[in-house]
């Protein structure tokens, strides 16, 4: 989706006007339209925020803006893990992969809890298996869209 349609999206689905949006922001309403518009040579759109944002992260390579960014929405950024699936792929071994890792996560937990607390420490190690079997799942999605379960393997070691 372009960001010009996640923006008419968004003011479609919102409760909050585009009017409301142009002056809280302390922008014209007809700019607030042409963000939502495709950003042509015709001159009908304009270069919005999700442009904007999305360059700065581009030039900078810095993955801080889209952690803050989720943050702000109530998540956690993941990175999704490259792919380039090649056809030759084993199913039941990458999901016996996947149960694994749930069960290394569920271990790391227990063993963290059995005290009654979590420490600073452990809440780091209980964050760090968590996003590397989120990296792994999302890479395990992927592959099944693409149909390469061969690349799992190579994107799990660089997740590691």
């Amino acid at each position: 989706m372009e960001s010009h349609e996640v923006l008419k999206q968004a003011f479609e689905s919102s409760q909050t006007s585009p009017k409301q949006i142009a002056s809280e922001m302390g922008v014209s309403l007809s700019l607030v339209y042409k963000w939502a518009q495709p950003n042509t040579e015709s001159g009908s759109g304009s270069r919005n925020p999700l442009d904007r944002v999305s360059e700065l992260m581009e030039l900078t390579r810095e993955p801080a803006i889209a952690e803050w960014l989720c943050e702000q929405a109530g998540g956690y950024y993941v990175r999704n893990p490259k792919s380039s699936c090649k056809q030759g792929y084993e199913v039941v071994p990458a999901t016996h992969e996947i149960v694994q890792q749930f069960a290394g996560l569920l271990s790391v937990i227990s063993q963290a809890a059995v005290d009654n607390t979590i420490t600073s420490d452990e809440s780091a190690e209980i964050r760090r298996v968590w996003d590397r079997l989120k990296a792994y799942c999302e890479g395990f999605v992927r592959c099944c869209e693409e149909g390469d379960f061969e690349q799992i393997k190579t994107d799990l070691a660089q997740v590691r």
